[in-house]
């Protein structure tokens, strides 16, 4: 009888393994089903469920296990943890923060985190403010808020083009300061909506690809094939010039990578720094960049 429970649970091991694999390497984002265990599963929780499933096996096939575990987590490594050299910074570069304040977080509590206060800041999920109180506060800097749950500060004048919604509450704000072309990105994260209808929007209304950054919760990891337009004309902050892992999501544990800071070829990125944060499921992004 303990024969056929080892089998059983060694096929029960080879199954869900095999599962976990196909999903992630193979079929990832092919179907809306797909995609929702794509997003479920991301490497380090494989990781995690290989050696789970290890500890019950006997030591030949427990080995097997953990060598699998091994290499995983180097393509997991491999992947996601950047070392870079930042460079200096100068007065004349420009400061750029975004962070999902996970509707428990305004504007001065961002300031209060990154630790200045930034030449341009965006803010998604926004907590209960008042921006008249931020105007008398600051009044020398420039606001803008959206009924989307979306903030905008700014040092220098800035200046609203357009702000675009889909039918799923996915926003696209177009926006200029300092010289330099914005979108500020709030990508709807329902688990009934696919990601292809809402980065499909996203795509659709980033059309500048020079002298632009974009920025926001775009609720798709940095794999994700809907992203591939934007990679095409935009590098990615962090992998530029970040130090660390990548992710910025689940409460400092770096599962997935859903907050991003894209910026056109044409300006450089300088350094990048991710703030963790105990009041966001989400990390703090900071970026450097000269024209």
């Amino acid at each position: 009888m303990l024969k056929i429970i080892r089998v059983l649970y060694l096929f029960l091991n080879i199954v869900i393994i095999g599962a976990l694999l196909a999903i992630h390497f193979v079929f990832k984002e092919h179907s809306y089903q797909s995609s929702l265990l794509y997003y479920t599963f991301p490497l380090p929780v494989i990781i995690l469920a290989v050696l789970l499933l290890s500890i019950f096996l006997n030591r030949k096939f427990k080995k097997l296990n953990l060598i699998l575990a091994g290499l995983l987590l180097l393509i997991w490594l491999g992947r996601s943890f950047k070392i870079s050299f930042p460079e200096t910074i100068n007065e004349t570069d420009l400061e750029v923060v975004f962070w999902n304040a996970a509707r428990e977080n305004n504007f001065q509590a961002a300031l209060n985190k990154n630790g200045d206060i930034p030449d341009v800041l965006v803010l998604v999920e926004t907590g209960e403010y008042s921006i008249e109180e931020f105007q008398q506060k600051y009044p020398n800097y420039y606001f803008f808020t959206s009924d989307r749950e979306m903030f905008i500060f700014s040092k220098t004048p800035l200046e609203i083009k357009s702000e675009n919604t889909s039918k799923f509450k996915t926003t696209v704000i177009e926006f200029k300061t300092a010289g330099i072309n914005f979108y500020a990105v709030d990508v709807t994260g329902s688990p009934d909506v696919p990601r292809e209808w809402e980065l499909r929007h996203v795509n659709e209304f980033v059309k500048r690809t020079h002298n632009t950054i974009v920025l926001g919760d775009f609720n798709a990891p940095y794999e994700s094939k809907y992203l591939k337009q934007i990679k095409k004309n935009f590098n990615q902050a962090f992998n530029e010039k970040g130090n660390g892992f990548r992710e910025t999501w689940f409460w400092n544990i770096p599962l997935l990578s859903l907050d991003h800071i894209w910026v056109s070829k044409d300006l450089k990125v300088l350094k990048t720094k991710k703030f963790y944060s105990k009041v966001s499921d989400h990390c703090m992004l900071k970026t450097y960049v000269r024209k």
